[in-house]
């Protein structure tokens, strides 16, 4: 698999929909890739906590549109990163979007972990409640966005799902730069899975962003690595790489907590 991930910049002087009209050629520089990623609520910025309400689309809205003409153009399977959804009810959602070469919108993944503890995303967006996978040809991935990646009973998860790999959009900060890299090789080798983490790039709502896109092999080692700006990282990966890792150290058959079947005991 040939898989291309835009570290996109986020600057706010851009006017979204410019950058949008950007994104969609980029993704469409990428013809010849059998995957392309873009980051976490690049349209906006992660941060512009502000602008969410305002830059909120339906799942058929202006971004959606514009990402499924391009998946289409480039013959490509596009996970868009993520966008502020409003939902039926109205709440905003952190959701995801993949679509396939045909421009089909096939899967979305409500972001589950939000960010900001009393205040930005935790507090203006509501959770996503469904872990969530998508069958891309030769691997099964499962999805995740920037701070889920925290949180490694989500990719245990997906793995009991037949994930091979996992798809991780994020608008990470650079001030913890050091836990992006550290924790995309973690959930790569505890899973023994294939990670495409791709950042944003530049600086929105004042927080400077990490770049430092990553793609992990099921045993640890860096594959690929962006640098600060704007770029493209295109990797090609060995996906029967995951089933040989997991039959020369199957780790994963010796799990025990978390299998289903294993109580927990509460109490003193």
């Amino acid at each position: 698999m040939r898989a291309s991930l835009i570290q996109i910049n986020v600057d706010p002087a851009e006017p979204v929909a410019e950058r949008r009209d950007r994104a969609a050629a980029l993704v469409r520089e990428q013809a010849g890739s059998d995957l392309v990623v873009l980051p976490e609520l690049w349209h906006v910025g992660a941060f512009a906590f502000e602008s969410f309400a305002v830059e909120a689309e339906p799942l058929d809205g202006p971004t959606a549109r514009a990402m499924s003409s391009a998946a289409l153009d480039a013959g490509v399977w596009l996970h868009a990163g993520s966008i502020v959804e409003r939902g039926a009810g109205g709440d905003l959602f952190n959701t995801s979007l993949v679509f396939s070469p045909g421009g089909e919108l096939v899967r979305t993944y409500r972001k589950i972990h939000r960010f900001g503890f009393d205040k930005g995303e935790a507090v203006l967006m509501a959770a996503g409640t469904e872990p969530v996978t998508v069958a891309l040809p030769g691997a099964m991935a499962g999805l995740a966005t920037c701070y889920d990646l925290r949180f490694p009973e989500l990719f245990r998860a997906l793995v009991d799902g037949g994930a091979q790999m996992f798809v991780v959009p994020a608008g990470w900060p650079e001030r913890r730069r050091a836990h992006w890299s550290l924790l995309a090789r973690a959930r790569a080798v505890e899973n023994q899975a294939y990670v495409l983490a791709c950042g944003t790039a530049g600086t929105h709502a004042g927080v400077e962003q990490a770049g430092h896109s990553v793609v992990v092999d099921p045993w640890g080692d860096v594959v690929g690595e962006a640098g600060a700006g704007e770029e493209v990282l295109a990797v090609d990966l060995d996906l029967a790489r995951v089933a040989r890792v997991r039959d020369e150290f199957p780790a994963l058959k010796d799990r025990v907590l978390g299998v289903p079947g294993i109580p927990v005991i509460n109490g003193l």
